[in-house]
């Protein structure tokens, strides 16, 4: 039970979850798209989100800027959350600007805004989940979607709710984090989600 847990840790990593959204929205909205289009769009995504941030991963534990795996120290998740939004912003600003994809362009903007917040909060003195963070705006993301193309996914989305309390099981056993820890990633996830609705989402509804 306990190795059932703690894949939920790698499964809902918050650089692959990204991906996982994209590629979501790509096989609800395929039909509007261009099959280049959704490949470029998906390697782009790819390429920014993950790629990218493990390479300045291992190239700061070269260094011996980072000591730890999962960036356990405060001080240690600075530079890779302040790159980390460099890349989600160069990722909205010129990737989605080529293609016309508001969902996903509303759903990375969420993502920057959480990421710039937990960046401020580390500095502030304080860490947050950065896993809650990705599944809760996930699951965010999927509830929009849900409402904007008409679609019930109430299964997908009972599903992902469940693998949030699992995530956060996971992050306890591990002993990463707290259970105030866990629940202000939470709400670092979800508010950008839930506050850029009143942009795309409501507005359609």
């Amino acid at each position: 039970m306990r190795k059932f847990i703690s894949a939920f840790t790698y499964i809902f990593h918050p650089l692959f979850v990204p991906v996982y959204a994209t590629l979501f929205y790509f096989l609800v909205a395929h039909s509007y798209f261009y099959k280049h289009e959704i490949y470029l769009v998906f390697l782009q995504v790819f390429i920014l989100t993950i790629l990218l941030p493990i390479s300045l991963y291992y190239l700061l534990r070269s260094l011996g800027k980072i000591r730890s795996k999962v960036l356990l120290d405060k001080k240690e998740r600075r530079l890779p959350l302040a790159f980390y939004s460099v890349l989600l912003l160069i990722l909205i600003e010129h990737s989605f600007s080529v293609f016309v994809v508001p969902e996903l362009y509303y759903y990375f903007l969420g993502v920057l805004i959480s990421t710039v917040a937990a960046l401020a909060l580390v500095l502030a003195g304080f860490k947050s989940s950065l896993h809650m963070m990705a599944i809760s705006s996930f699951t965010l993301f999927t509830i929009g979607i849900s409402v904007y193309y008409h679609v019930r996914f109430i299964n997908l989305i009972a599903l992902l709710i469940m693998c949030c309390g699992l995530v956060a099981s996971s992050r306890l056993q591990a002993k990463a984090h707290t259970m105030g820890e866990l629940a202000l990633g939470t709400l670092v996830g979800i508010l950008p989600q839930v506050g850029l609705w009143y942009v795309w989402l409501l507005p359609s509804v």
